[in-house]
């Protein structure tokens, strides 16, 4: 009899990155546990890119989270500590 696959609870992030939704106003991001906002504003990469991109998110060495369908890479500790990280877009 073959072995039994064991795999996590359904829904359950493997990646310790999860997109959980996107709204009018930016997108909600779980990571480690920890739930973070992404206003469109102080994140406008995220405002016109397709859905399948937005929720194409990759954690890489437990710190630094990447969309590499948007080129896109943000730290998490700038998540936690928005001013100590200062986010500078210029159209």
């Amino acid at each position: 009899m073959p072995a039994k696959m064991k795999s996590t609870a359904p829904g359950k992030s493997i990646s310790g990155a999860e997109i959980q939704d996107i709204t009018k106003n930016g997108v909600w991001l779980l990571l480690n546990g920890e739930e973070f906002f992404l206003p469109f504003d102080e994140y406008p990469w995220f405002k016109k890119a397709a859905v399948s991109a937005v929720y194409d998110v990759r954690l890489l060495h437990k710190i630094h989270l990447h969309w590499p369908q948007l080129d896109v890479d943000l730290d998490a500790e700038a998540l936690r500590n928005p001013r100590a990280y200062p986010l500078v877009y210029r159209p």
